[in-house]
């Protein structure tokens, strides 16, 4: 069966916490009505690294997962991140994420332990081939330490479900290279800040956490470089990457939810081991919001 190519931009959705780590449904429903309804976009990465995936229990990431699809109805395509060290918990929540409709599931390298390619692979066919949907290699090498080379994601794209790659690394040659190696599979751009260049190179879209909160911007590069304005759209990635700076500066994921909490989402908190917003974080972030939104 073909799958359809997801193209775009994709919020890496942001998770709302309340104070006591508990996952807050109401604000994770204002979190993705402001995606579609304010930044536009065409899709919503779930269960990333933005949306602190990585901490969260099983049946939390399905709470996750349903409550996104029951607020999105419809309107925009989902991707379920479903990777996980726990393969048995990432085949559960395949199935899971299927069930409920998402369009694709993705799923991040397997770290820490120093895999081999094969146990990468295995890894990769065990999650997709027990459901009806595709896969999007999640590559983040600077996280997972795991590179994939161009004939090994040849080696992947051998099983037809696994159709694409979410690729957040620094290695352009490789990005160009996959590009022409591989022009019918889905390739996102995963870094913000290079947007532009990842669009020049011919990525379909866009997967990032700052989205969120500067997606319409996101947007404008994605279509003006799509276009050939080049210089426009460099002047819009200037901006954007000037708000990155200032953000990474005061702490992402914080600077993130407190930015969207002054535009009135209730983006909450993050969770432990991340720590509590500090006076300093707040007022930083609230000088980023006026300084970029207002």
């Amino acid at each position: 069966m073909a799958y359809p190519k997801l193209t775009g931009i994709f919020s890496a959705l942001l998770t709302s916490f309340d104070e006591n780590g508990k996952i807050n449904e109401k604000g994770v429903r204002q979190l993705v009505r402001h995606n579609i309804d304010v930044n536009k976009v065409d899709g919503l990465y779930v269960g990333g690294s933005t949306g602190e995936n990585f901490m969260l229990g099983t049946d939390e990431k399905k709470e996750i997962f349903s409550i996104v699809k029951d607020e999105a109805k419809d309107q925009i395509k989902l991707i379920a991140q479903v990777g996980s060290l726990n393969i048995n918990e990432s085949v559960e929540l395949a199935k899971y994420a299927t069930d409920l409709g998402y369009d694709s599931l993705s799923a991040v390298t397997p770290f820490y332990y120093k895999f081999s390619f094969n146990e990468i692979k295995d890894y990769y066919n065990t999650i997709i081939n027990g459901v009806d949907n595709q896969m999007i290699v999640y590559f983040i090498p600077f996280l997972t330490g795991v590179n994939i080379s161009i004939e090994q994601f040849a080696e992947l794209f051998a099983n037809e479900k696994i159709t694409g790659v979410k690729f957040t690394a620094g290695d352009f040659y490789l990005l160009e290279r996959f590009r022409k190696a591989f022009p019918n599979h889905a390739l996102y751009a995963g870094f913000d800040e290079m947007m532009l260049p990842a669009t020049v190179l011919g990525v379909d879209g866009a997967i990032g956490s700052t989205f969120n909160v500067n997606g319409v911007r996101a947007r404008q590069i994605f279509e003006l470089a799509k276009e050939g304005k080049i210089k426009e759209a460099l002047e819009v990635q200037h901006v954007t990457n000037d708000f990155i700076t200032d953000v990474l500066k005061n702490g992402l994921y914080g600077t993130l939810k407190i930015c969207l909490q002054e535009a009135g989402v209730e983006a909450g908190c993050c969770r432990k081991p991340m720590g509590a917003y500090t006076p300093e974080m707040i007022a930083g972030a609230k000088e980023i919001y006026k300084k970029y939104f207002n």
